[in-house]
């Protein structure tokens, strides 16, 4: 298993990856273009990827413009291994080495996603859109967290 960071050229797979969720589902495939991908990858953001033998399982890209974390998915049949929680704190990591201060995510409510912040020390801070909790994470507080949840 290998962590990286993600590449143009991994946009084929990162697309294979979002469309294989059982949750958070687009509603609307076409929704997330290439161009977006490409466009968070190398102007926006920088994103992170899981690979085995070459196959990239999982991926998570951070969203510097908007302060917002813009993509953190997994191949159903590979999460519950820590690959997701890998991913997060290398995104976070570079995240907050930038400067910034604060980050917030949205997500569907029941979901492995939701579980997945709440455990790892977001704060759910209300609503996003018309059905995505809100959540959020300052600096202070990821830096203080991820050595209890990464030692």
């Amino acid at each position: 298993m290998t962590y990286r960071e993600a590449t143009i050229g991994d946009i084929k797979q990162i697309q294979i990856v979002r469309h294989s969720v059982k949750e958070n589902i687009l509603s609307n495939p076409d929704r997330v273009t290439d161009e977006d991908c490409k466009e968070f990858l190398t102007r926006r953001g920088k994103g992170w990827v899981c690979e085995i033998d070459g196959l990239i399982i999982g991926f998570a890209i951070a969203d510097l413009k908007d302060n917002n974390i813009w993509a953190l998915f997994l191949k159903p049949e590979f999460e519950g291994r820590g690959i997701g929680r890998q991913l997060h704190k290398l995104m976070l990591d570079w995240y907050f080495s930038t400067g910034k201060e604060f980050v917030w995510l949205g997500t569907s409510p029941n979901t492995r996603a939701e579980n997945f912040y709440r455990k790892i020390g977001w704060t759910e801070t209300g609503l996003h859109g018309d059905n995505e909790i809100k959540f959020e994470m300052n600096r202070e507080d990821w830096l203080e967290k991820k050595s209890g949840i990464y030692s």
